[in-house]
């Protein structure tokens, strides 16, 4: 199941670079998009509340 998170503070590739560095460290299955300012998490709830927390502890809202 993927569940897209709608990051609108996501404006570089720095950002994304951050994002993925962090996702990755949680071994979550997912995919990010710097045009459409998402993230694409591949997994149950607990990966997508998993991926949420990451990214506000890197100072990103994610909004379903």
């Amino acid at each position: 199941m993927a569940t897209v998170l709608k990051v609108p503070e996501m404006h570089c590739n720095k950002c994304v670079e951050r994002i993925t560095n962090r996702l990755n460290e949680e071994k979550l299955d997912f995919s990010v998009s710097l045009n459409d300012k998402t993230v694409t998490i591949n997994g149950c709830d607990s990966c997508v509340q998993t991926a949420v927390e990451a990214l506000d502890d890197l100072g990103f809202t994610a909004e379903k």
